[in-house]
């Protein structure tokens, strides 16, 4: 990069228009940049890099721009600032104009000018300049891919700054990798670093989440075993925690194991326990029911004793009644046979009054006849029922085919109806769901206008408050800046006095006998004298105070005026000039319509599947109508079939039935009069036969009662018990031999017998002792069924657990190498022996060729004396890698470079920014810098040191470059020819070029602040 020509107008101190001819300067090798301080040395460079970065170096760059227009400036010149130069082979012109406030050309009031870029390149073939963009953005982009630079790289490598290199020399590690990481870009390893920290702590939540829930695992396992287990006081993420839980979990489960063998003993010696108790209950029991049994036994042979004499009367009144009874079935007989004749004879009658006429004196054998004609001509009947029966239903079959046919007649008049408006139906819905795709459309377009308007209608609120705030911002600046130049004309007057009469001043401190301090007389013939209103240095040590109060007050107004300009600028760019008020209108009414859109278009969804339900519908319906035509057709053809059948049925019946109304009727009546011959039959038959049996029965019954010892029937007719008295008697008997035989049975008994010999037994004691066995035993039972569930449980949590830490050891694997990763990219990792963070081992390795580079001319500097050396020692307690120290050749030790003086400082802090220089060019791809700006320092240096300097930047123009020394020194204006000299004076600064082949020149024609002019 060569720089040719810079063109300066109302910027910083220049109140006019300046030029610099780099290209005359550059012809020496070496130009000094000087002027006294406050001049605009530091300006010409800001120029510089405004131009072609769009910003100035460091803090004095403040808003958008709007504090670099010179105060010296008349209210017409726009400020600008134009360079030319080379760059990768083209020739560009960049110009720029910062933002500008000035007068409305109509009406009162000020108006901002927005920023303005000119980017063009010329055209050696067509000799003209071509414009190449106007775009800010498109210019910033062009020139930094060309330069291969960022500012803050450029104005360390360009504007060598030495008072950053000498704090650069003395820094500690931190602040040397601040400065290189913003000139080598090395940001993207630190974001290495900031994503494995981040990756870091989250697989390490992950980790803690699952040991958390590992850990509540364990807890509920520690609930179930109790004192059995101990958890791990560890924490989640902690290492060993799986493995910590995993063994506590078995020591649990291997402890419950062992409390449940011996609750298992402890159930079976209760077991055993409860059974000795429930043989030793049984026992005392069985021997207290013996003991009870006999007694009981005495006293009911007691009793018995005492009724003997009843009991024999009862037996000889069951002998009789026995020997009666071989009587009572003869008597039976009889009684059963008259009965029964008796039955027969009256059944006989009622059946011969249901028989007509003409059967009311035949005999069994004729009625029993006339029954099986009748039955017979019954049978006949069994075909006539069943084609009634098939009448019947061949009916409902018809009237079921003619409801039928009704159903199909309404399906097809409301299929007909309903499918004669489908076509207005679906244009009805395609018509609402247009309009609703209508209204989601100019929904999706009012949508992506609702937040541009709130902008502007925002920015206009902020627009209107503003615009008020800047005619106050802008009185006050008018007012504090005419009280500071009123105070600087009064302190520039006080002072000119002052200067006029500092003879007197002078004079009043002259002592005959000692020199004057002016000419060094001892003699003071004729003193000057003080004269009226003599002003001295007290009162413009206060005028001048005075005047840098009213100076800060304006500064300050200034600056509170360009905020709320660049603000007002802002504001107007986004909403323009269009009133709040209507703004806010407008956005209300874009409210209501994109709500009113979005109520329509609600609609889409409904319409669309009312569409679909009404198409679903209509092939329904025209399914129903072909159905129901296939329906009639079959009907047609079946009905003809049921109409012949029916024809043939009915005349079938009509011969069946004869007289009667129906074949039932006629099957009824002929069953009726067989049932009434064959019941006369039987009854006649019935009665013949209980006449027989009655005359037989009474011959039996006199020869049973001869033959049982009885002189009558009658006698034994008495003699004979009812069955209730029979049994009454004979249960008394039986109970007083059940009796006996069982009061002989229990007397009888060996262990009644011995259980009379034994003491009264005690079943209640054993109880006790029962109830006790029995209640050890549950308790028994109630510890091994815990112990069981708490072996389950602990079975079950620890796989449980071991499952989850099976499932945690990936996570547990990644969290460990990303850890390791952070911690050794972060250099706390102990593997990390030096504490180098990434970045720090990147930067170190850049500062080690910075080094090298510096080297080369430190050594010229310093006579073969120091070389620089890169260091990765750790400084205390801080991380290494970017330590910088020189070798002393005539000591032959390393020491530090805070140990330099203030000259060694100075040219190891020059050697230091042009080796930084070249590794940085080189870094941006090896684009050529051909001119170079080095900041002050010079005045360190004793002769010699200062010529060797000069020398090494003077064998820079081997390399056809060109070095701008910026300095105060009055020894470099004699040492170097070619100089820029920067003037200052009230109306502004001015630029003056001397020793070189052409000066300064006005600004060419064709310049954007020509053609503004």
């Amino acid at each position: 990069m060569r720089l040719h020509r810079l063109d300066i107008t109302a910027f910083g101190p220049f109140g006019g228009a300046q030029r610099v001819d780099f290209d005359a300067l550059s012809t020496a090798g070496l130009f000094l940049l000087h002027g006294p301080t406050g001049a605009g040395k530091t300006s010409v460079l800001d120029a510089v890099c405004y131009a072609l970065y769009g910003s100035v170096p460091g803090a004095r760059q403040s808003g958008q721009g709007m504090h670099l227009r010179s105060d010296h400036a008349q209210p017409g010149t726009r400020t600008e600032v134009r360079l030319e130069l080379t760059v990768a082979g083209r020739r560009l012109e960049i110009t720029r104009q910062p933002p500008w406030e000035r007068r409305k050309l109509r009406g009162k009031g000020m108006t901002v000018d927005k920023a303005q870029t000119w980017l063009r390149e010329y055209d050696a073939q067509a000799r003209a300049w071509k414009d190449l963009s106007r775009s800010h953005q498109e210019t910033g982009t062009e020139i930094e891919q060309l330069l291969g630079m960022s500012r803050e790289q450029f104005c360390q490598v360009v504007l060598l700054p030495q008072g950053d290199f000498a704090r650069f020399l003395r820094a500690d590690a931190e602040a040397r990798g601040r400065l290189l990481g913003r000139l080598f870009d090395t940001q993207r390893f630190s974001d290495v670093e900031k994503r494995l920290a981040e990756r870091r702590r989250a697989t390490e939540a992950r980790v803690r989440e699952g040991d958390a829930a590992l850990l509540a695992d364990a807890h509920r396992m520690q609930q179930e075993a109790g004192d059995a287990m101990e958890l791990p006081e560890l924490a989640p993420g902690d290492p060993g925690l799986a493995a910590a839980v995993l063994g506590a979990a078995a020591v649990a489960r291997s402890t419950a194991r062992e409390r449940l063998a011996v609750a298992h003993c402890r159930l079976s010696a209760a077991e055993s326990a409860h059974a000795a108790a429930r043989r030793t209950l049984e026992e005392a029991r069985e021997l207290a029911r013996l003991q009870s049994r006999l007694t009981e036994a005495r006293q009911r042979a007691e009793r018995l004793q005492e009724r003997a004499g009843a009991h024999r009367e009862a037996q000889e009144r069951m002998a009789r009644a026995r020997k009666a009874e071989a009587v009572a079935p003869a008597l039976e007989l009889r009684e059963a046979a008259e009965t029964e004749h008796r039955r027969a004879a009256a059944a006989e009658a009622r059946a011969r009054a249901l028989l007509p006429d003409s059967h009311a004196g035949a005999g069994a054998s004729g009625l029993a006849a006339a029954a099986r004609r009748a039955a017979e001509e019954l049978g006949g009947l069994d075909a006539a029922r069943r084609a009634e029966r098939r009448l019947a239903e061949l009916a409902e079959e018809r009237a079921g085919l003619d409801r039928q046919e009704h159903a199909d007649d309404d399906v097809l008049r409301e299929a007909d109806a309903w499918l004669a408006d489908w076509d207005t139906t679906r244009a009805a819905l395609q018509t609402r769901i247009d309009a609703a795709q209508e209204a989601a459309t100019r929904a999706e377009q009012l949508a992506v206008q609702r937040a541009p308007m709130q902008r502007r209608l925002g920015a206009a609120r902020t627009r209107d408050r503003l615009a008020a705030d800047l005619a106050q911002a802008r009185e006050r600046a008018r007012d504090s800046g005419q009280r500071a130049l009123d105070a600087r004309a009064h302190w520039l007057d006080l002072k000119e006095q002052r200067l006029n009469g500092i003879a007197a001043e002078l004079a009043a401190h002259l002592t005959d006998g000692e020199p004057c301090a002016v000419c060094g007389a001892t003699e003071h013939p004729a003193p000057a004298r003080k004269v009226a209103g003599h002003v001295d240095r007290e009162t413009e040590d206060r005028a001048l105070a005075a005047y840098q109060r009213a100076e800060e007050q304006h500064t300050g107004d200034e600056r509170r005026l360009g905020e709320v300009r660049e603000a007002l600028a802002a504001a107007t760019a986004e909403a323009g000039d269009t009133p709040a008020d209507r703004l806010a209108a407008e956005a209300g009414e874009l409210e209501q319509e994109y709500a009113r859109a979005r109520r329509e278009a609600s609609a889409l969804h409904p319409a669309q599947e009312e569409l679909r339900r009404a198409g679903q519908e209509r092939e329904q319906r025209l399914a129903d109508r072909q159905q129901a035509a296939v329906r009639a057709a079959s009907r047609l053809t079946r009905r003809d079939t049921l109409e012949r059948e029916q024809s043939l049925l009915e005349t079938e019946l009509a011969q069946a039935r004869g007289a009667a109304d129906s074949v039932a009727a006629r099957a009824a009546q002929l069953e009726r009069q067989a049932a009434r011959l064959t019941d006369a039959a039987d009854a006649v038959r019935a009665a013949e036969d209980a006449a027989q049996r009655l005359k037989d029965a009474d011959a039996r019954l006199a020869d049973a009662a001869y033959r049982a010892g009885f002189e009558t029937p009658q006698a034994a007719a008495e003699a004979l018990l009812d069955p209730t008295a029979h049994r009454e008697l004979q249960h008394r008997l039986d109970a007083w031999q059940q009796e006996e035989s069982a009061v002989r049975a229990v007397l009888a008994e060996p262990g009644t017998a011995a259980a009379a010999q034994q003491p009264p037994a005690d079943p209640a004691a054993a109880e006790r002792t029962a109830a006790g066995a029995e209640r050890r035993l549950r308790e028994a039972a109630s510890a091994r069924d815990a112990a069981a569930r708490c072996c389950t449980e602990l079975d079950r949590l620890s796989a449980r657990a071991a499952e989850a830490v099976r499932r945690l050891g990936p996570l547990r694997e990644e969290y460990d190498r990303v850890a390791r990763l952070a911690a050794l990219t972060a250099g706390t990792s102990a593997d990390n022996e030096r504490r180098m963070r990434l970045e720090s081992y990147v930067l170190a390795a850049r500062l080690e060729q910075v080094a090298a580079a510096a080297t080369v001319r430190l050594q010229r500097m310093s006579s073969g004396r120091y070389t620089l050396v890169h260091s990765d020692d750790r400084t205390g307690r801080g991380r290494s890698g970017l330590g910088l120290h020189v070798v002393d050749a005539w000591t032959g030790r390393e020491r530090d470079t805070a140990t330099l003086s203030g000259g060694e400082t100075f040219f190891a802090s020059l050697a230091l920014a042009l080796g930084l220089a070249d590794v940085v060019t080189d870094e941006a791809g090896g684009v050529r810098l051909d001119t170079l700006f080095i900041d002050e320092g010079f005045g360190s240096l004793d002769d010699q040191t200062l010529d060797e300097v000069l020398d090494v930047l003077d064998s820079l123009r081997e390399r056809d470059r060109s070095v701008g020394i910026v300095s105060h020194v009055a020894d470099l204006r004699r040492r170097i020819h070619a100089q820029l000299e920067v003037v200052k004076g009230r109306s502004g600064s001015a630029l003056r070029q001397r020793g070189v082949a052409q000066g300064l020149s006005a600004p060419r024609p064709d310049s954007p602040s020509a053609r503004s002019a």
